[in-house]
């Protein structure tokens, strides 16, 4: 049928199933652990291919043509004390957020659902619910929900997602023709990894923490930004549970989570993440958004490199890909802009797909199958996987 149906291991933004008009296609978990389109009741499909046309994995190009991209780069952080301390580097994602609240804009990022134990998106009208989206999260979201509540007339939006979910969405306010409500905002992003590898960590903690109840991936509060591998994990019995009805200054100035774990870069669920272990095949064999490669108005990120290596408090590299872009970039108030190459800004930044590892196949039985983190099975297969890493560096 002409429909998503045919398509397996996509990325999951979750754009196909709001541009379908007979609402028919829904996003859930696959078996291992990834977003994947799913048509409960195929007979209903008109075949219209409208779920293809918005598809970003279904096309080869970008849905950003050369011709309209004008890059323009920048080291940037906040003024803010408070919000460059809270965020996981230089802040200047939430006050693109913050100030386009403040002109009536609607913002749609990404936070932490303890109910779902999942990253999901969601739409922000104040400042204090975009306080939410504020740090890293290394999992894939879930956008279904969220992405359906957007109006495409009468109201405008920053959407902010990985690369992929935005050249999605580039391809649906395209199709139905409103794109001026919208300014796209992805960031540098070094791939997803299944939610299985997630949901085993969770379980590992609860018996020590309780049921989690907040989750920092980025915490650089005790070791500062080129350190903050973090996890910062709280659960029931660990923490306060934090009121998003509470003013923008208590939320950003009361140290009222980030109080458990405290895991360095050894931690588990780094080892699977970052060491390439357990991503999707969607990100090893068909990411096209590496480096310079954007569909989107404004991507952020870290700066890391020379210029920058001695400054802890965190630094974001900033890049505006269109006009438009731009245009928000030099409108900032309350954050400090130093232009840059982009050479410099996108320094440290991934230029090619993370490569799948020899023993990912055995992960990823292993997380299908229930396998605790703490298990000897998991211990066994990622020292293996450490020493064939460690021989073909020296070959």
């Amino acid at each position: 049928m002409k429909n998503v149906s045919t398509i397996h291991n996509c990325y999951g933004c979750g754009v196909c199933a709001v541009s379908c008009g007979k609402k028919i296609i829904n996003i859930r978990l696959n078996e291992d652990g990834f977003y994947a389109p799913y048509i409960d009741e195929p007979e209903k499909c008109m075949e219209c291919g409208i779920c293809l046309d918005v598809c970003a994995f279904n096309h080869k190009e970008r849905a950003l043509k050369p011709e309209e991209v004008q890059i323009k780069s920048w080291a940037a952080w906040s003024n803010d004390e408070a919000v460059r301390r809270k965020c996981s580097s230089g802040g200047i994602g939430f006050e693109i957020g913050k100030q386009l609240i403040e002109q009536g804009f609607r913002a749609v990022g990404c936070r932490y659902d303890i109910n779902e134990q999942r990253a999901e998106h969601y739409i922000a009208t104040t400042v204090e619910e975009f306080v939410q989206s504020i740090g890293s999260k290394y999992i894939q979201s879930y956008t279904e929900e969220a992405f359906k509540l957007i109006k495409r007339k009468g109201q405008k939006y920053l959407i902010i997602g990985t690369p992929c979910q935005i050249d999605s969405f580039r391809r649906m306010i395209r199709k139905f023709r409103c794109e001026e409500n919208f300014i796209l905002m992805d960031f540098y992003c070094h791939c997803v990894p299944s939610m299985l590898a997630w949901k085993a960590y969770i379980k590992m903690l609860e018996p020590k923490i309780g049921e989690v109840t907040y989750a920092s991936w980025r915490n650089k509060f005790e070791y500062g930004w080129h350190d903050s591998w973090l996890m910062g994990v709280d659960g029931v019995n660990t923490s306060i549970p934090v009121d998003w009805r509470e003013s923008y200054d208590l939320l950003l100035r009361e140290k009222k989570t980030f109080i458990q774990s405290r895991m360095s870069q050894g931690d588990l669920f780094y080892r699977l993440f970052l060491g390439d272990i357990c991503l999707g095949p969607q990100c090893e064999n068909s990411c096209k958004y590496k480096y310079d490669q954007s569909s989107a108005d404004i991507r952020i990120g870290d700066l890391w490199g020379e210029i920058y290596k001695n400054d802890d408090e965190g630094v974001s590299a900033l890049v505006a890909f269109t006009e438009k872009g731009r245009q928000i970039v030099e409108g900032l108030k309350s954050v400090t802009l130093v232009e840059h190459p982009f050479e410099v800004v996108a320094e440290g930044q991934m230029k090619k797909n993370a490569e799948a590892k020899s023993m990912k196949s055995v992960i990823m039985i292993l997380l299908r199958n229930g396998f605790s983190l703490n298990g000897i099975s998991f211990k066994v297969v990622i020292f293996i996987q450490k020493v064939i890493s460690k021989i073909a560096r020296i070959i």
